[in-house]
């Protein structure tokens, strides 16, 4: 019995060496030396099309000169990926994926998604390996790009591309009315003059058909006032406070210019609108020709930083493609130096500006001379303008039922602005109401 009990125990203590030596292995990037099969490959999950919804035929270039680039830093490790996905079908993809357990090691998340995939448990924490890589720092990124991949306090992902969003202005309506471009630190104020001062039935038919701006949400406002909508984990909505108040009757006053009627983006592109709020991705897409002889052709337009709040800043968010490591991925070391080949090397990064819509994460690379080159290409616009409205953007709170809350949210404003609402009173009413739908999420 004695001697049972000793073999026992000698094989358990075999496999916790054995364990524990696994794990060194996978975590120290031991295997590069001896790793066979699966362990030679690394999958990435990406789609086909453009990020930014934009006719692109550069879509996997980026991707594809990583790879090289990593395979040759990284001999005998392949790199893979499964080519043909569209962007609308590749959060179902890739759900499936993670869901069946056969996700790719490395994979872009889009911003929607990260937040459920962090929550669920479906993302590496990046955390360890930033802290021991000596050949990596966060400095080097936009900070609000960065804090994108940041899920309770720790690195889920790391950003890809991003662009802000800022205000598009006709140039063409401001110089007929004899008024000029706000500067970069204009408020409210300004920016509901201009629209007052604009707004007008030109042709004489009792109709208005020249609009101060279309497209600027509570979600704008509440932005550039520097509300903060909900605490930590969407636990709670904070929907009384005074900012959100003065934000609601900012908008109530904005949309009372145009006499109920409601302007759209066709409105716009026939150039009868000075402001619309957009991404900077379809600047990118529309300045240079050929693409712009599509769109804004009948009027001189340019992008400046949102209006800003009396209690806030010149300020929006950042839209923000990520890439993330699948939790069960085996070889973590080398999905690592793959995702820093894709987010941290300047070349690659570089490679965004030539090939997609985007801005690079990556302060060096996006305020470098060359990236003036292509972004400005004979425009007046400002590179300085474009690298703070990426550090200086609002990061999105980081919990799973975010864009259902933003939905009560929308929800609550539209009824307070349209519903006859007396804005302080409907401020507690559904604050009520949301807190009360927060508190049943988290219950799921």
């Amino acid at each position: 019995m004695g001697t049972m009990r000793n073999k026992k125990n000698i094989l358990i203590v075999f496999l916790s060496v054995m364990l524990v030596l696994s794990s060194f292995i996978i975590y120290s990037g031991a295997y590069k030396g001896f790793a066979t099969g699966r362990d030679k490959t690394i999958t990435i999950g990406l789609f086909s099309d453009s990020y930014w919804e934009v006719q692109n035929g550069y879509s996997y270039r980026v991707t594809d000169d990583a790879a090289s680039l990593f395979e040759e830093q990284n001999p005998g490790i392949k790199v893979e990926y499964t080519s043909g996905i569209l962007k609308e079908d590749y959060s179902e993809w890739l759900s499936g994926q993670l869901l069946s357990e056969n996700a790719p090691d490395v994979f872009y998340v889009l911003a929607d998604d990260f937040n459920n995939f962090a929550e669920i448990g479906a993302l590496a924490d990046l955390s360890p390996f930033i802290e021991n890589d000596p050949d990596f720092n966060k400095e080097a990124f936009y900070s609000s790009a960065y804090a994108y991949g940041q899920y309770n306090g720790s690195q889920y992902g790391l950003p890809y591309e991003c662009a802000p969003k800022l205000m598009f202005v006709n140039k063409s309506i401001l110089d007929k009315e004899g008024l000029k471009v706000p500067d970069k630190e204009w408020t409210w104020d300004d920016f509901y003059s201009i629209c007052e001062k604009v707004t007008k039935d030109t042709d004489g038919n009792g109709t208005i058909d020249q609009f101060g701006v279309i497209g600027y949400t509570w979600e704008e406002a509440f932005e550039s006032e520097g509300i903060k909508l909900f605490g930590e984990k969407g636990a709670k909505c904070y929907f009384t406070d005074d900012k959100i108040g003065k934000a609601l009757t900012f908008i109530e006053r904005l949309e009372s210019i145009n006499n109920k009627y409601n302007a759209d983006s066709k409105d716009f592109d026939l150039g009868n609108v000075v402001f619309q709020p957009m991404s900077f991705s379809n600047y990118r897409a529309y300045k240079p020709y050929p693409l712009k002889v599509k769109k804004y052709t009948n009027f001189e337009w340019e992008c400046i930083p949102m209006p800003a709040g009396p209690d806030g800043g010149n300020i929006s968010t950042l839209d923000t493609l990520l890439i993330a490591m699948n939790k069960k991925c085996r070889n973590k070391s080398a999905a690592w130096d793959l995702i820093k080949t894709l987010t941290y090397n300047t070349k690659i990064q570089s490679e965004i500006f030539d090939y997609s819509e985007g801005v690079s994460v990556l302060k060096e690379v996006t305020e470098s001379e060359q990236a003036l080159g292509q972004l400005v290409n004979g425009n007046s616009f400002s590179l300085e303008v474009l690298s703070n409205a990426v550090e200086e953007a609002v990061v999105v709170p980081g919990f799973r039922y975010y864009d259902e809350a933003v939905t009560e949210v929308s929800r609550a404003v539209e009824a307070i602005i349209d519903g006859g609402y007396n804005i302080s009173t409907g401020q507690i009413i559904w604050n009520r109401k949301i807190n009360k739908y927060l508190k049943n999420s988290r219950g799921k």
